[in-house]
């Protein structure tokens, strides 16, 4: 094989499962169809569990220049209907505004410090595979070759050729009914409250960045520099749209005054471009029905699309090439368990089917007519509790779900939902145990499992015999981490036969007892496959971690 590894497409998931491979010791080949990186602006920043995931990887702090950790925002929205967030403790949602411009250039300034090599201006366009490998057709600018390859990942977006030649099927729906339109323009400052950045406007108070139904579509508003603001309709069921007709401010100012009844004065915006001026009609929901064909893999907008309601494409997407990158690269250097390849689609694929699901939910809320207007005040009063404003934002961030510890083959799904939270086999982290009727107490049950079980590790700040750190400034490597805070030599010891593989902190938090148990198990991608049994049930303190180990990391050198 002339590479381990090849990654078609060097968007951010491309760019941040390079980085990833690289880390845990694998050279891939990153190729990129287009010479330069792209211009057109896109996503304007990260919603959900992949803040925290990129500060645990040392990035939040390079994309921000702040030396804070995350803090969750005090609220968001669905389906265009605020949701205050300001009275749960702790917060469940973190957000990260910047432009995928942005993250794109920095993502690649780290690929490149890594010593990933990325191939601008060379296009994948054929590929087969074999029990061996994969053969990759390349089209490049000084001409085509050929590159043999032992596994192949798809980056390459909605319209994935890796997909398509992989026979990988892609289900889902079309909607043809919605008229959606974008652009940066400049607006009069008559117009604008100084201190809120409201629009004033037809007697009402527009908020910027959210998004407001009125009987007639759907308005928002937004700006990311002085004196530029990112205006956007959506209507449906109104004319037919000749989509050889460039799209204009005109268009834009027209469909404004439909969906808000008043004329809003716009102007081509100052400032560097290059500004939006877009127009799409339709969209599509759609999702791969495996993630894994052979040697081929999916990721990112190749494995699934959807509505943009709730920003969740990214936190979707890199957390995808995050949850591959360390398995794909333990198969690669020899040491990865039977069948742990598998769990990225046992593991990722739910998590899309959620993503779809409150994506189509959403765009349901915001359509017109009495019955939605009836479906968004009872959605309201659910609103009206914290436990649906916790569960409806845990949604959005992804951290409903919990992956199935219990061992590799065993399926995962959404906490409370699927997956059983009090079945004894994920507690003890033995192999296969997972999805059983096998309840604590009962004949030959082990200890509950935590509740942090098969979710992201919690922020902890940590003292060590080197001094004060945090629990996200341990994974910068990308390696797994055993994290004992019950002091000893039981856990290390129990590890010792990982030590090539497994990194061994020892350390203590102010967090109770309670919330946090006395020994974590934290895999690459940050969340914990172990836990150590509370104290004081007379379980010894590494119960279940070697079973663990050999689960999720090989058998011990």
């Amino acid at each position: 094989m002339s590479i381990d590894v090849v990654i078609a497409g060097g968007g951010p998931n491309g760019l941040m499962l390079a980085c990833e491979l690289s880390l845990a010791g694998v050279r891939p080949a990153l190729l990129e169809r287009l010479p330069e990186p792209g211009d057109e602006p896109r996503a304007n920043g990260l919603v959900g569990e992949v803040v925290r995931v990129l500060d645990g990887r040392g990035l939040y702090r390079r994309f921000t220049g702040a030396p804070e950790p995350p803090a969750p925002v005090p609220y968001f929205m669905f389906g265009g209907m605020l949701l205050d967030l300001s009275a749960l403790d702790p917060g469940p949602l973190h957000t990260l505004p910047i432009p995928q411009r942005r993250l794109e250039q920095l993502l690649q300034e780290r690929a490149i410090e890594l010593g990933v090599e990325i191939r601008r201006g060379h296009e994948l366009v054929d590929m087969s595979q074999d029990e061996e490998g994969v053969t990759v057709g390349v089209h490049a600018p000084d001409g085509d070759y050929e590159l043999r390859t032992r596994y192949l990942v798809g980056c390459d977006g909605a319209h994935s050729l890796v997909r398509k030649k992989a026979g990988i099927g892609f289900p889902g729906v079309t909607t043809e009914d919605v008229v959606s339109r974008s652009a940066h323009a400049a607006l009069p400052a008559s117009l604008l409250d100084p201190a809120t950045g409201e629009l004033l406007l037809a007697g009402e108070r527009w908020r910027p960045f959210m998004i407001h139904r009125t009987a007639h579509g759907v308005f928002a508003l937004a700006s990311f520099e002085p004196g530029v603001h990112l205006v956007t309709t959506m209507e449906w069921g109104r004319e037919q749209v000749d989509e050889r007709v460039p799209m204009t401010l005109e268009e834009l100012r027209d469909s404004v005054r439909r969906v808000l009844g008043a004329d809003l004065p716009m102007s081509p915006p100052g400032g560097r471009g290059p500004h939006v001026l877009r127009r799409l009609t339709g969209g599509n929901t759609r999702l791969a029905d495996r993630y894994r064909a052979g040697r081929v893999l999916v990721a990112g907008d190749a494995a699934h699309v959807h509505s943009a309601a709730g920003g969740p494409g990214l936190n979707l997407g890199l957390q995808d090439v995050v949850n591959l990158g360390w398995k794909l690269a333990a198969e690669v250097r020899g040491w990865a368990p039977p069948g742990l390849l598998d769990t990225y689609h046992d593991e990722r694929h739910p998590v899309g089917e959620r993503v779809v699901m409150h994506t189509q939910a959403q765009s349901a809320l915001l359509a017109p007519g009495g019955e939605v207007t009836a479906l968004r005040t009872l959605f309201a009063e659910l609103l009206g509790h914290d436990e649906n404003r916790r569960r409806v934002a845990e949604l959005i961030a992804g951290s409903d779900i919990r992956y199935d510890m219990a061992g590799i083959g065993t399926p995962s799904g959404p906490a409370g939902g699927d997956v059983r939270p009090d079945t004894g086999g994920p507690g003890t982290g033995r192999p296969g145990a997972g999805g059983s009727d096998v309840r604590p107490g009962a004949a030959g049950a082990g200890p509950a499992p935590h509740a942090l079980l098969g979710g992201l590790a919690p922020e902890l700040s940590l003292t060590t015999d080197a001094g004060t750190t945090r629990l996200a400034d341990l994974t910068h490597g990308a390696r797994p981490l055993l994290l004992d805070l019950g002091g000893g030599n039981a856990l290390a010891e129990t590890a010792a036969g990982w030590k090539d593989r497994v990194d061994v902190v020892t350390a203590v938090t102010a967090v109770p007892d309670r919330r946090v148990p006395a020994g974590l198990l934290v895999r690459p991608d940050g969340y914990v496959a172990w836990t150590a049994p509370d104290e004081g049930t007379g379980v010894p303190a590494d119960h279940g971690l070697r079973e663990a180990l050999s689960t999720w990391f090989g058998a011990p050198a």
